[in-house]
């Protein structure tokens, strides 16, 4: 059967780590796509390509950041997007190529970002900034192609409940009780479930930390492991301490054709579907689950024309272990199958967690897995914010037996149900979840926990009085009831 020449496909992913550190961002990008192209085949690719879309950096801030990496490359770039925050950007902004390509409106695209995180931490310690480039702003600016995720909340914020280290190990906790599994039963599951993912990173070349760790190793707090917010310790979280840049080419059967590329490299993005859940996790109805990983996993199944049983080779976004298990248990995905690992990289603990950028390195890597294996599927789940926004990718190296699209399934998501928050409720609630945060010296110094009224409302609540923290971290008091004040404070365990 005759392909349609505007079929999207993946026909290169480059990666790199630059542990010599002081490379600026653009340079890293440049160089992935140097490396994307020659996995493609074809240096050729570089000068089609006709739009750069990059993942937003934190290591510096450019004017457009794309406009330079076009000069590097010598690309005749006519277009340029940029993202805001979230894990889930690479995977949206393959989608939305893929449509591009496939509606005529662009031939082929750059998709990539870099972090040089470490050199920029170590200078700012020094009281000194990289000697980077400055784009003057009279630069035009890149097309916004995708907004933040919503993570700021006066509920939250009165609590201190202000990061993703805070706030996973309440979906982890929920995860715990969900199960019915008891502390230390359920540590021991994570550490297995993280000690397999550091020995996919330890064969992964372009993994970070290429060492492998036992469960017990993850879990047992130590000085170079020590606790950040129970139940986990520094091994159970992304390390953002890394310098890596990622990018993959995208283009359409028709430019890889004729420029040569051979066919064997042809990655077709089968579907792809976005959708987010309620931005306040006070509101969502189950925090040991995600409606909308749930859809957006579903439908893009349906729309690959696949069962979940037919992907060999996923990659679940693993900033923390609850993202995994909840990411896994929506999609129908054992925890623990040996013949199928939850990942292809390693991991954002392992393989390294770049901030935005983790999942268009997870791109390349599952590009690179279906071309050594072919006629195999493999799956993708990106994830922004608290287990908020999520982009769902399914590839192949067969063409797909329907056109690729791209759905947005929020209208789904938007028909189910929430839950009432109640930010100013004060009385007696059952605990939901809870966790409890150290310092660098390894005590604990504030706790978190969700609670539920009588009525099935939530509210979240914190503490930093030292003895409801020292019975926090010594008990199991997920379904005991707290006392509340009405102002986000926990007042007492009765």
């Amino acid at each position: 059967m005759a392909l349609d020449p505007r079929t999207p496909i993946l026909v290169g992913g480059g990666q790199l780590n630059n542990r010599d550190g002081g490379v600026e961002p653009v340079d890293l990008i440049a160089q992935a796509a140097r490396a994307a192209a020659a996995e493609a085949g074809s240096d050729r690719i570089l000068r089609r390509i006709d739009s750069i879309r990059l993942v937003r950096m934190l290591s510096w801030r450019y004017r457009n950041a794309g406009l330079l990496v076009a000069e590097r490359l010598g690309a005749p770039v006519v277009h340029t997007a940029y993202t805001g925050d979230g894990g889930n950007c690479p995977q949206t902004l393959v989608s939305a190529a893929a449509r591009d390509i496939l509606a005529g409106r662009c031939e082929a695209v750059l998709v990539g970002g870099a972090e040089a995180w470490r050199t920029r931490m170590k200078l700012r310690a020094d009281g000194q900034r990289p000697d980077w480039t400055v784009q003057d702003e009279n630069v035009d600016a890149p097309e916004q192609a995708i907004g933040d995720v919503p993570m700021v909340f006066d509920a939250h914020k009165r609590i201190g409940l202000d990061r993703p280290a805070f706030v996973y190990p309440l979906f982890e906790e929920a995860l715990r009780a969900s199960l019915g599994r008891g502390v230390d039963e359920h540590r021991d599951a994570i550490g297995r479930l993280w000690s397999r993912f550091a020995d996919v990173a330890v064969a992964n070349p372009f993994a970070w930390t290429r060492t492998p760790h036992s469960a017990a190793d993850i879990i047992t707090p130590s000085e170079r492991n020590r606790w950040i917010c129970r139940p986990y310790t520094k091994l159970l979280n992304s390390n953002n301490m890394v310098e890596q840049a990622a990018a993959v080419v995208v283009c359409s059967v028709g430019v890889a054709t004729e420029l040569g590329i051979p066919r064997d490299n042809w990655v077709f993005i089968h579907s792809a579907t976005d959708a987010h859940d309620t931005y306040d996790i006070t509101e969502r109805e189950r925090l040991d689950g995600s409606a909308a990983i749930r859809i957006a996993g579903s439908r893009a199944l349906e729309d690959a024309g696949v069962g979940i049983d037919e992907i060999e080779h996923v990659d679940l976004y693993s900033c923390f272990p609850s993202a995994v298990q909840v990411a896994a248990r929506e999609l129908g995905l054992p925890i623990d199958d040996p013949a199928r690992s939850l990942t292809v990289t390693g991991g954002l603990t392992f393989a390294g967690g770049p901030w935005n950028n983790y999942s268009t390195h997870a791109i390349a890597t599952m590009a690179t897995t279906l071309r050594a294996n072919p006629g195999h599927r493999g799956l993708i789940t990106a994830n922004g914010g608290y287990l908020t926004k999520h982009a769902v990718g399914v590839y192949g190296t067969q063409p797909p037996e329907r056109p690729f699209v791209h759905r947005d399934v929020q209208p789904e998501v938007d028909a189910l149900g929430t839950v009432a928050a109640r930010d100013d409720f004060a009385g007696q609630a059952r605990v939901e979840s809870c966790s409890v945060a150290y310092d660098r010296a390894g005590d604990p110094v504030r706790a978190f926990a969700a609670v539920r009224t009588s009525d099935g409302e939530r509210s979240l609540v914190g503490t930093e009085e030292a003895g409801l923290l020292a019975a926090l971290t010594a008990d199991d008091v997920i379904g005991s009831t707290a006392r509340v004040d009405g102002a986000g404070g926990l007042v007492d365990l009765v």
